[in-house]
């Protein structure tokens, strides 16, 4: 298994990455996905690192997701990060969930944004400041 090899070059912590999970509504996901989603995530589990599940999407899967596993879920640049603490609880961690598109955007917009993701995080315990996906690459601006 690719997550099992990551942990066994090293790796701190390993995600499981899932950009196309919220095309599927939660009824599928549940009969489909979780099962075998779960038995994914509980054998990496027991590697003893953190394992981070995420999908694009997924607002309507986090429950279903956190019951699946991962010691950290994390959450797409469109779920408001308190919104989906409300959802998890503050039994599990959370990653996310800057807009990666913003890393090109005005200073001062960027700020705006970056306090918008902290202060949705609140003072609930376990928030790993991240994109909400992966960067884009961009053009290099000449001047």
């Amino acid at each position: 298994m690719y997550l099992r090899a990551q942990i066994a070059a090293g790796a701190d912590a390993v995600q499981l990455f899932d950009s196309w999970v919220g095309e599927l509504s939660p009824f599928d996901y549940e009969e489909y996905i979780l099962p075998h989603v779960r038995h994914i995530l509980s054998d990496v589990e027991q590697a003893g690192v953190p394992v981070i599940h995420f999908g694009t999407g997924t607002a309507m899967l986090l429950e279903q997701m956190r019951r699946a596993g991962g010691t950290v879920i994390g959450i797409d640049t469109c779920t408001p990060l308190d919104w989906a603490r409300r959802q998890l609880g503050n039994d599990v961690a959370l990653q996310g969930n800057l807009e990666p598109l913003l890393l090109g955007a005005p200073k001062d917009v960027l700020s705006r944004r970056v306090d918008d993701v902290l202060a949705r995080a609140g003072t609930a315990p376990g928030h790993i400041f991240n994109l909400g996906h992966g960067s884009c690459p961009t053009r290099r601006r000449t001047r």
